[in-house]
């Protein structure tokens, strides 16, 4: 064999060897194979008008849908608070994906616990699971708080979590005093947004209407405060850090509700951090008292912000502002609820923006982009699109809803760059391929899961999003704010120009714009 231990190979280079190559073969001898030219065929008829139209009249079957499931949202927004650890109400297997999904994104360490339900579990229900699992979360971790969501299996059976925290208080397994707050985020509906919103949800509720029963609800008392929640979003560490930077310039008084910028952005100084930042257990208390409630995603808060106003504030959602237009309608809301001036200097970023996107508009105008992805992320980047005079052709988000789709459509019927624009709820990544392939664009901006698209239909793949495995460190940029803007228009305009020094790599043939300056 090729390796070994004295010459290691990389797997790029391992599985091209002969003994690998005849191993593939083999194996491809007796998996019901199929000539090579039926094979072509059915390919070629899968780029068809004739198959898209199959393709989009199917209902029962979802082929890579641009989504995941509740509780990988839960986790996300649990670790967002002081000491928190994510305890899921299910199997191993699953909570080993939230892990490894958030670990490979932000290439740090992602903490979450399981109370280990299996078969038995599944017949008798998991009441044992959970009185044992916080015992040992408690004992072994020392939290400052636990944070309760469910997978399938618990949510199938019927467990109800709030019983179960109470007979495990009952059993000594955690104090009785000790903030365990839940929500329950089966992963057969809605999405990851979905269990990001009922998890904060769960624990606003929790702190503020009487943890569970142990506690008096608190009685509100306004102050000048702002809360502010980021939602879920794969560039929180940039992100957020930007946001906090604007409300300092701004002299606001703020909390960051669900503030997880520390935690997936820690240090290597020789000191392991399970739990670092975060929102203070206090601080999300006394969110109450504030003023207003800013949501920087309408669709990862359509629980949360509900039960805000309920309790006397002000509420306001965007959706993931990406550019001129969306950050001036952030700024000039935040200046309204605040009362403070907006300051020069973000007059002056303000400018630089516009003066960047001058400088480039020949190169994006008239551009076609698909995009894929979150609802509130893809109704952002098409607003920037078309401030950039591009044209947004495919927005497609499968977690996307029908409100998201009247918004999205009436964003695209106010720009002429949008008139010929469609939007895609519901739909997947298998939708997309027919989407490319019979109305090709010239760039898709999406998660990794989009590089499958880029190298079967060949439309050059813009990563922007979450997840995203196959590069390093995109979430530590801002995407938000005109610094944010600025960030976006860099990716996208050396994509595009990585595109045209492609196109003219052959000498006295395609190499006439190979141009040194543009």
């Amino acid at each position: 064999m090729a390796q070994s231990a004295e010459h290691v190979l990389d797997h790029l280079e391992l599985f091209r060897g002969p003994e690998y190559q005849q191993m593939l073969a083999n194996k491809k001898a007796f998996e019901n194979p199929r000539e090579s030219a039926e094979v072509e065929r059915i390919s070629e008829w899968t780029k068809t008008p004739e198959y898209r139209e199959k393709n989009f009249a199917r209902e029962a079957l979802t082929i890579n849908p641009a989504k995941a499931c509740q509780p990988l949202g839960a986790v996300f927004a649990s670790v967002g608070f002081e000491g928190t650890l994510p305890f899921v109400h299910g199997s191993q297997g699953c909570v080993a994906y939230y892990r490894s999904h958030l670990s490979r994104h932000f290439k740090e360490p992602s903490s979450c616990v399981s109370s280990s339900m299996t078969e038995d579990a599944a017949v008798f229900g998991g009441l044992n699971n959970m009185i044992d699992g916080l015992a040992n979360s408690y004992n072994m971790y020392k939290p400052r708080m636990i944070a309760v969501s469910t997978t399938c299996m618990a949510e199938v059976i019927g467990d109800d979590l709030n019983a179960f925290i109470k007979t495990s208080k009952e059993k000594g397994s955690i104090p009785a005093d000790f903030d365990v707050p839940f929500a329950h985020t089966p992963a057969f509906v809605g999405s990851h947004i979905t269990g990001y919103d009922n998890a904060l949800k769960g624990i606003l509720e929790h702190f503020w209407d009487g943890k569970a029963g142990t506690a008096p609800k608190l009685e509100r008392k306004p102050n000048d405060k702002i809360n502010f929640i980021g939602g879920f979003d794969g560039y929180t560490v940039g992100n957020l850090r930007e946001i906090k930077r604007i409300f300092e310039l701004m002299g606001i008084e703020y909390t960051v509700l669900a503030d997880n910028s520390e935690v997936f952005d820690t240090p290597t100084d020789g000191e392991f951090r399970m739990y670092d930042g975060g929102t203070t257990l206090e601080d999300a208390a006394n969110a109450v008292h504030a003023k207003a409630t800013i949501s920087m995603q309408q669709w990862c808060t359509e629980k949360t912000l509900p039960f805000i106003a309920e309790h006397g504030q002000d509420v306001v959602a965007f959706n993931h502002p990406v550019g001129v237009s969306a950050t001036d309608d952030f700024l000039v809301a935040l200046s309204r609820i605040s009362g403070k001036d907006i300051p020069e200097e973000l007059a002056r970023e303000r400018g630089r923006l516009v003066d960047a996107m001058t400088d480039s508009s020949a190169h994006i105008h008239g551009k076609k982009f698909a995009i894929y992805g979150d609802p509130d992320l893809c109704y952002g980047l098409a607003a920037f699109l078309l401030e950039l005079g591009a044209e947004p052709t495919h927005v497609l988000s499968t977690n996307g809803n029908k409100a998201w789709e009247e918004k999205t459509k009436a964003l695209l019927a106010s720009s002429t760059f949008g008139q010929n624009c469609h939007v895609y709820p519901g739909r997947d990544l298998w939708h997309m391929r027919s989407l490319l392939f019979t109305e090709p664009v010239d760039f898709l901006i999406g998660n990794t899961y989009g590089k499958y698209l880029e190298r079967d239909t060949g439309t050059p793949l813009i990563r922007i999003g979450f997840p995203v495995f196959d590069r390093h460190h995109h979430h530590r940029s801002a995407v938000w704010g005109y610094q944010g803007g600025m960030n976006v228009l860099v990716k996208i305009l050396d994509k595009i120009f990585d595109e045209l020094d492609k196109k003219t790599n052959l000498l006295g043939k395609t190499d006439y714009s190979f141009d040194i300056i543009r």
